[in-house]
């Protein structure tokens, strides 16, 4: 494994117990600049694990509570007259950040949700005709209940769209609850990251890094073919868009640069496949009762799909 992505893993992992997995799609989508939606039941550990990720490495994290009341003012800012120098002057909103974790982002109104699309696919904001470009790196990292549905907001799919991944945590074994329990008896386990990890500008070179990683044409032709195969499709009433066709292949960069290769293979691409791909697609109701969920039907469209083989 690539030193420094294990290093933030063990970092994080000073808070987080026994979630490897998801801790190394979260990084992966951080290596890609993509944003990711944690969906999971409460007290899993959705926020501690953003929190955790956010503090190894030293850049600047805000967090915003969403609910009904939250104005779009709030995520993107607003200008407002200086009375010293009769000029508009604009107040930064929380995505003015390195980091921002939007928690329980279906308590927000739709108003609010489309206020993040803008900053979530442009990496700006545009307030008064003033085009304001948010630092470098910037990732959303949205949490959700999917239990509950009482006052909240249905997540439109061009939104649905803009995240790179979508994640969930479940629940721990009981091995690693009681190690949950001892780690929280005395104190936040928050508190065991003392300091960053990495910097800023250590992120930004790996992302740099990742984006040499080759990927054969065989490969990108795998891509392509799990992806057509949900278009049409009678068990889908919405297929992937090229939107989805892009992020699979940067998550297979990924995953191959984690695991210090220098090209991708098939086998990153069905690593990262349910991820990237099943909070894209809308099943029909033949699809609903053939598979119950969208991560069931990518892994059985996998079993279908012709895997090319890697020259030697």
């Amino acid at each position: 494994m690539n030193k420094n992505v294990e290093l933030l893993a063990q970092t994080v992992g000073k808070v987080i117990v026994g979630k490897d997995d998801t801790v190394l799609r979260l990084i992966a989508s951080l290596l890609c600049e993509g944003h990711v939606l944690l969906e999971d039941v409460p007290g899993v550990g959705k926020t501690q694990l953003i929190t955790a990720l956010s503090r190894s490495i030293g850049g600047k994290f805000n967090r915003i509570q969403l609910t009904p009341d939250v104005m779009p003012s709030d995520i993107a800012g607003f200008t407002m007259m200086d009375q010293r120098t009769n000029e508009f002057v604009y107040r930064d909103g929380a995505v003015m950040c390195n980091f921002l974790l939007a928690d329980e982002i279906n308590r927000a109104s739709p108003k609010v949700q489309s206020a993040l699309l803008e900053a979530m696919e442009e990496r700006q904001i545009s307030l008064d005709g003033v085009t304001h470009q948010l630092p470098k790196p910037f990732l959303v990292m949205a949490t959700q209940n999917p239990v509950e549905t009482y006052g909240t907001f249905h997540l439109p799919e061009a939104q649905m769209d803009r995240f790179f991944m979508k994640l969930s945590m479940g629940y721990p074994t009981a091995e690693e609850e009681f190690m949950i329990l001892e780690r929280t008896e005395a104190y936040n386990p928050i508190q065991n990251i003392t300091e960053p990890c990495m910097t800023v500008d250590d992120i930004q070179r790996m992302q740099q890094e990742v984006k040499q990683i080759r990927v054969t044409d065989e490969v990108k032709k795998y891509i392509i073919g799990i992806v057509n195969a949900t278009r049409g499709d009678r068990n889908t009433v919405l297929g992937i868009s090229p939107r989805g066709s892009i992020a699979l292949y940067k998550a297979a960069k990924a995953f191959a640069y984690i695991y210090e290769r220098e090209y991708a293979t098939p086998d990153d691409v069905k690593a990262t496949a349910a991820s990237v791909l099943s909070h894209r697609i809308i099943l029909s109701p033949q699809g609903k009762t053939a598979f119950g969920n969208c991560e069931e039907y990518i892994a059985d469209l996998l079993t279908k799909c012709q895997v090319p083989r890697m020259g030697a």
